[in-house]
């Protein structure tokens, strides 16, 4: 599994960076939870602009605004 930031507003151009690669999908997710958790503790649960999530890893990248 590996770990991806992604648009925490479901845009249409997330613009997606792998972070971490190749893990056990308890891992993954355990990481995912903690950075998520951070971010909501610092801005408020709907008030940041990136999300952490689990993907597989053959998963292909969603890009940004190319214009």
């Amino acid at each position: 599994m590996r770990i991806i930031d992604t648009d925490n507003f479901g845009g249409a151009y997330p613009n997606e960076k792998f972070h971490l690669l190749c893990m056990p999908l308890a891992m993954a997710e355990k990481i995912c939870d903690f950075i998520n958790e951070q971010y909501a503790e610092e801005f408020g649960p709907d008030n940041f602009s990136r999300y952490f999530k689990v993907v597989e890893n053959d998963y292909e990248l969603q890009p940004g605004f190319e214009g």
